[in-house]
This record gives C-alpha cells, structure tokens and sequence, in this order.
C-alpha cells in the first residue's frame, strides 16, 4: 500500500482528494493538513510515502514545508499541488526536492498516476514544467561557478545520458536517440543519481541547468 497524505488549506479539496485516492486499491490516505507546519508535524507522525503538497497555504508554505521534510536521508516523497501553472513555485519547488508538479485541475486519472509514479521513485516531469524550468535558466546569467566535481565521476555515456535528462526526454526518448534498450538507460539514471547524490531526476534536471553541465537553448 502507498501512504498518502494531503496537505491544502481547502477543506473540499482535502476530501475530494482523499475519496478519489482512497478509492483506489493500493493507496491508503493516512491523514491530511490545512497549512505547511501541519503537514511537516503529521508527516512526521504518519510516515506517509508521498505528501500531496500544496502551494499557497497559511503558516508555512509548501515550499517551504517540503524544504523541511525532505533534509538528507528523508524517504518520503512530495508531490506540489497548485493552481498556477505559469508562476515561480515550478523552479523552486523542484529546487527544494519535490519529485513532481501537477495542477489541481488536472484528470483525476493523472493525480492517481502521479502518486504512483512518485511512490515508485520516479519523478513526474511534464513537458510543460520542463520547458518552465528551462525557460528560468534562460532568464539567468551563465553561471560562471566552476564544474562541480561531481561530475567527473559520470562516464562519457552517463553524462550524455544527464544531458538528455535535462532537456526533458524520457527514458524511451533517450534509449531512442542513443540506439540502446530502455533497461540501459533506466540503469544509466540509476548510476547518474546515486554518483551525484540526487533523489531523482527532477532534481538532475536542475542540478545539471545549475552546474553548467546544460545551457538553456543549447
């Protein structure tokens, strides 16, 4: 079973929610929370795998709410809610950790799938958040830090492989373009994100825009 719990500061919105996921066989909703601080508090008491993080919420913000749930080590993953689209929770949101970005208005479908892509590890990543947190990158100076040396570690491939990552093609996309089977590359991001350190590949997404390894528009 995959322990859900929801954080917004909508009544309605925590319910509907939590009847659509509980209706599903392998999700259990242990609890839920009306601002940030409440959902670091049951969090912690609940253990839950994925937290259903809104935004905008009073207290503590989601933002900062999954800064302080996922410190090094932490296993429970976060999944942002919002009702923007187009503004910069994207970016920072990714940057503090969380493993996916979905909008509230999305199928209801889609919302399930995502805590169960996010369970499992994987990070949900649509185009149009890609393209977002490309397009903040581009807004930015060229960062003129020097190569992490991190990035030494990577062979040729698996930097090829980041690279790919970072511009917003999937596993099949990647085992397309390289000609090899998508099992190689699956164990190519494995690789990549336990040498880098990183949670998943939406945090590789940014850590390669911010090491410099990928320029927006290349």
């Amino acid at each position: 079973m995959i322990r859900v719990l929801i954080a917004d500061d909508q009544a309605m919105v925590r319910q509907g929610f939590g009847a659509l996921l509980a209706a599903q066989p392998d999700l259990l909703v242990v609890g839920d929370a009306a601002d940030g601080a409440a959902a670091v508090a049951a969090s912690r008491r609940l253990d839950p795998d994925v937290v259903l993080m809104d935004v905008r919420m009073p207290v503590m913000d989601g933002l900062e709410a999954t800064r302080r749930l996922l410190t090094p080590g932490a296993a429970v993953r976060v999944l942002i809610l919002t009702t923007f689209d187009l503004d910069d929770y994207v970016y920072e949101a990714l940057r503090a950790g969380a493993s996916g970005f979905l909008l509230k208005d999305a199928p209801a479908a889609d919302l399930v799938h995502a805590v169960r892509v996010v369970a499992a590890g994987e990070a949900l990543l649509a185009p149009s958040v890609t393209r977002r947190l490309i397009a903040e990158f581009a807004s930015r100076p060229r960062s003129r830090q020097p190569r992490p040396t991190a990035l030494n570690g990577l062979t040729p491939r698996e930097t090829e492989v980041l690279r790919l990552i970072a511009r917003g093609r999937s596993n099949q996309e990647i085992a397309a373009e390289l000609v090899v089977a998508e099992q190689t590359v699956k164990t190519h991001v494995g690789r990549i994100l336990a040498k880098l350190g990183l949670r998943d590949r939406a945090q590789a997404v940014v850590f390669a825009y911010e090491s410099g390894l990928v320029a927006a528009g290349e």
